[in-house]
């Protein structure tokens, strides 16, 4: 007689392996969205403050709004993907729970071209959202004349009908949406839209701010302590130069019209362009909105170059958090063929979350079923490897060897490149109590042929210097 094959490995005591759930792989995938970021109660989130610095949003952010007496305006720093937006997520709860109001937006969602956006498009989305979250609780009429204002001209360029008839607050919230979309979609007529708004920005922060005011008012019957608007997705506005490369459109969205900004009637924070914040307008942005705070990566290895383990467990933790999302049972040695291969790929992201997620996403994609092989991992590190050497220019990979050996980085439209690309991280070390911030370059950078030939050439540079 035949015995059943699942009988025999249970008489001898040998486990059975069971099937894998078809859709296990799909789930995991999902898990790992790298342009998802989490909500502030996500059971997938992990305080990283000590491993970046000990910096904190709560604490720095947060403090300036629930202890002033007075609107405060504040500008919020960090790499693409570094989960800036899962920060704010977390600050938007904190306020929340401190009794204040919060309007949060995704300004590069709906609201904005992040290739062609200037700060009538910031006052525009804000005005947008304020009247969606507060339409119950203040008078829209002074908000609906003011575009009632603007007249046949704003009709006749937004090659769209704008009604401006009515003033029921519902219909503004059309209009304003309306004229939004149209500045985000329209790139013909954008700027003679832009240029009628402009010269009607006095009377537009004016309606608007009555109408803030107003709410707030109504709020405080319910204990609220104020309002306050978080625009996110500033920082992805691609910069364009122009006077011969003397200025920038973020020169004049956070610096020539800061004042607009900053003159709403309740707290605000803008996200702002990594690039400005290491340049010569640091200085000029601090005087204008006061500290400047940057989130930066998780240290996966320490500036000496050393693997660094606190930094190492909190990036296997973002990934368990999420695998436990999926199924709690799921272990990670389930997960990955071998422990040594869930370390290379948290060393190789870089302590950078999206990356992270992303690698994650391509790994699973090469995989077949679990566990995810060596093979699959190195090949989701090759090809985000190749999407950063296709990055980086022929007279660039010199820049980053001396980033690499020196851990410094200049102030100058070549290393603000870098940043903004990510070809160039920023860590946080905590010195004596003090805050270190150095540099280095995105781990998958340094197995790329032309890089290595860099390195050598700086290091025999540095080797004569010595030797002089």
């Amino acid at each position: 007689m035949v015995l059943d094959i699942k009988f025999f490995l249970i008489l001898f005591n040998i486990s059975y392996p069971m099937a894998q759930d078809p859709n296990l792989l799909k789930t995991l995938f999902n898990a790992f969205n790298p342009f998802q970021p989490l909500k502030a109660d996500d059971p997938a989130y992990v305080n990283c403050q000590e491993v970046r610095g000990d910096g904190d949003i709560i604490t720095e952010l947060g403090k300036e709004i629930t202890y002033s007496d007075h609107p405060s305006c504040q500008l919020y720093a960090g790499h693409t993907g570094a989960g800036k937006s899962t920060e704010l997520k977390r600050l938007e709860k904190y306020l929340k729970e401190q009794k204040f109001y919060v309007v949060y937006f995704a300004a590069d969602e709906e609201d904005i071209d992040p290739e062609d956006a200037q700060h009538t498009d910031i006052l525009l989305a804000c005005t947008r959202h304020l009247l969606e979250d507060l339409k119950d609780k203040s008078n829209a009429e002074t908000l609906v004349d003011w575009l009632k204002n603007l007249g046949q001209v704003i009709q006749d360029l937004a090659l769209t009908e704008i009604s401006i008839n009515d003033p029921k607050v519902e219909v503004g919230i059309t209009q304003f949406a309306k004229l939004s979309a149209v500045l985000k979609a329209a790139p013909g007529s954008r700027q003679q839209i832009r240029q009628q708004i402009e010269n009607h920005t006095p009377s537009l922060i004016e309606a608007l701010n009555k109408f803030i005011n107003e709410a707030k008012q109504t709020l405080s019957k319910d204990k609220y302590k104020g309002i306050v608007v978080i625009a996110d997705n500033l920082d992805r506005i691609a910069r364009k130069f122009y006077d011969n490369g003397q200025r920038s459109n973020h020169d004049s969205i956070f610096i020539d019209r800061s004042e607009q900004l900053r003159k709403l009637d309740c707290h605000t924070i803008y996200t702002v362009p990594l690039s400005m914040v290491y340049s010569d307008r640091a200085t000029i942005l601090e005087d204008k909105f006061g500290t400047i705070r940057v989130l930066p990566m998780i240290m996966v290895r320490t500036s000496d170059n050393n693997e660094y383990e606190p930094g190492i467990k909190k990036v296997i933790q973002l990934i368990e958090k999420r695998i436990k999302k999926v199924d709690s049972n799921l272990q990670l040695d389930k997960v990955f063929q071998d422990t040594d291969d869930l370390k290379l790929l948290c060393l190789m992201s870089g302590g950078h979350v999206r990356n992270l997620m992303l690698l994650m996403n391509i790994a699973i994609q090469k995989t077949s079923e679990l566990p995810i092989t060596q093979k699959a991992i190195k090949r989701a590190i090759s090809d985000l490897r190749k999407t950063y050497r296709n990055g980086i220019n022929e007279d660039e990979w010199q820049i980053l060897a001396k980033v690499h050996l020196s851990k410094k980085k200049p102030n100058n439209i070549e290393h603000q490149k870098l940043l903004a690309n990510r070809s160039i991280l920023e860590y946080h070390s905590i010195e004596n109590d003090d805050i270190k911030p150095w540099y280095d370059i995105h781990p998958v950078i340094k197995d790329i042929e032309e890089f290595d030939l860099a390195l050598q050439q700086e290091q025999k540079l540095r080797e004569d210097r010595e030797n002089e």
